[in-house]
């Protein structure tokens, strides 16, 4: 007989397993990564890895100047973490390290940059970075497989 409970109970249990939850926490990594990474490249000269565009100095100086940072310092931190953090959680690796830090610099751009921009923008970084930190990177990270690495090394006989 066809129970809708059971048939509910069914679909639950496949949405909370193991795969369902990595795949689900690798695009959460992804979303707030390619964000991240977008607003670094725009930092930087065409072409160049990491070399401050003029245009960049001139809004750290001017338009972001509310920071509570020297203007060049927080230009520079805003850039190196915008290339670094992405990557970061793009591998798995160091992601509640990189979310924090991404929540810390929304958080920044939310109170000091932009502070109308919550509901249409920040909200939605802040709660992908919060997934992230409480959850970790999921069973699609190298963070997970450094942890199933020295798991299996710790129960290895000496």
């Amino acid at each position: 007989m066809f129970s809708p409970l059971s048939y509910y109970d069914r679909v639950t249990s496949l949405l909370s397993g193991h795969f369902f939850r990595g795949t689900a926490l690798l695009l959460c990594r992804v979303s707030l990564a390619g964000v991240f990474w977008r607003a670094g490249r725009t930092k930087v000269e065409e072409e160049s890895l990491l070399s401050i565009s003029g245009t960049t100095r001139f809004l750290f100086e001017q338009e972001y100047s509310g920071v509570p940072l020297p203007s060049e310092l927080s230009m520079y931190l805003a850039t190196y973490a915008e290339h670094a953090f992405p990557v970061l959680l793009v591998l798995g690796l160091g992601t509640r390290f990189s979310a924090l830090g991404l929540l810390l610099m929304t958080m920044t751009i939310q109170f000091f940059v932009y502070p109308d921009a919550w509901w249409q923008v920040h909200s939605l970084w802040a709660a992908l970075s919060l997934i992230l930190l409480s959850e970790g990177g999921g069973g699609l990270s190298l963070d997970s497989l450094i942890s199933r690495f020295r798991r299996v090394r710790s129960s290895a006989p000496a």
